[in-house]
């Protein structure tokens, strides 16, 4: 049967395809094309999809409260930071990716947030609640440099060559911090934005950043070489209960609202923008960012990625407690992935050689 005949046939079945891990998880991952990574924030485990049929490869337990998700550019370590919410350390952990088996697990800060990877794993930029973004070498551990942000650290992005790292905290720096790797992690500037940052994207030749905003129904997009914003780009599916306030984005009347889910497209064709409150994803074409389409979900969405050959896209529906496969093309759900409790971050890799 095509692939895309049996992920249509799938979607009525979507539990189903999705209910039970493999008993041979390796055998099972050595199968498939790419594996979807998903962590269940409100829980202790990722679950492990093939991220083309649905099937379930593996539930791997990690720890409290998974937030984080990282890899290295060939795929085969993957990086999770335990938020531990109230406890006086998360932990970050490595994993193996073609065995599932975490190799290596430290203490780190408390509640670390959306960490970044450099493409070789050399550097891990760890976002941490005291403020600051904390530098462990992947190699040894060691925790080579605590950069101030102010705020609270929370989303990360590290440029594709493991060049330039950019630090989106939230809070009162209203601005994503700009650090030069090579040159021992120093400080090189900052990108100043109208509302507290949330999540980012980074194009593949790191020439602009889009970055969601506090109140703001949509997101900004900076060039990073003059570290300036260029452009506001607005949703057009409304916000409950937000007021135009121009340049200032928008505010909530029951306070500030916010979207929260940005990727592009592999092949840099596209970016996608989602507010979990309208059950929109919203999808644009770069560099001038034209709206292509509106694509509706049935929960709050909160976090999402795609496949590296940018086929399809996995949006974590946290109330929900399942991930929604669209293709990426006709803009369609095609598959519901049963997870665990409040998924968030997720990722898709190709399948790492055992």
């Amino acid at each position: 049967m095509p692939l895309r005949c049996f992920a249509l046939a799938c979607c009525a079945l979507a539990i189903g395809c999705a209910g039970r891990a493999a008993e041979t998880p390796t055998q099972a991952a050595n199968e498939a094309r790419f594996l979807l990574w998903q962590t269940n924030s409100g829980g202790d485990d990722i679950h492990v999809f093939d991220a083309e049929t649905g099937a379930l490869v593996h539930r791997l337990v990690v720890g409290p409260e998974p937030h984080g998700l990282a890899a290295t550019a060939d795929h085969r370590t993957v990086f999770v930071t335990l938020e531990a919410n109230g406890q006086r350390h998360g932990e970050l952990l490595w994993i193996d990716a073609a065995s599932f088996e975490i190799t290596r697990r430290m203490e780190v800060c408390r509640e670390p947030h959306a960490l970044a990877a450099a493409p070789d794993g050399r550097w891990l930029y760890v976002p941490c609640r005291d403020g600051r973004y904390w530098v462990v070498d992947g190699e040894t551990g060691d925790v080579v440099r605590r950069i101030e942000t102010g705020g609270r650290p929370h989303n990360t992005q590290i440029s594709s060559d493991g060049r330039w790292a950019y630090l989106s905290p939230m809070g009162a720096p209203q601005a994503v911090t700009v650090v030069d790797i090579q040159s021992d992690h120093a400080v090189a500037g900052e990108i100043a934005f109208t509302a507290a940052p949330r999540p980012s994207a980074l194009s593949a030749d790191g020439r602009w950043l889009a970055q969601h905003v506090d109140g703001l129904n949509g997101f900004e997009a900076a060039d990073t070489r003059s570290q300036r914003i260029v452009t506001t780009i607005d949703h057009s599916t409304p916000l409950d209960g937000f007021v135009q306030l121009g340049s200032l984005g928008r505010l909530g009347f029951g306070g500030f609202e916010r979207c929260h889910g940005l990727s592009i497209r592999p092949d840099q064709s596209e970016i996608w923008s989602l507010c979990g409150d309208t059950l929109t994803i919203h999808a644009f074409m770069p560099p001038h960012f034209p709206e292509l389409a509106a694509i509706a979900l049935p929960s709050n969405g909160y976090w999402l990625t795609f496949a590296p050959d940018s086929g399809f896209a996995y949006v974590a529906l946290a109330d929900a407690g399942e991930v929604a496969m669209i293709d990426a093309t006709t803009r369609e759900i095609v598959m519901r992935l049963r997870v665990g409790e409040a998924p968030k971050r997720n990722l898709v890799l190709r399948r790492a050689p055992p």
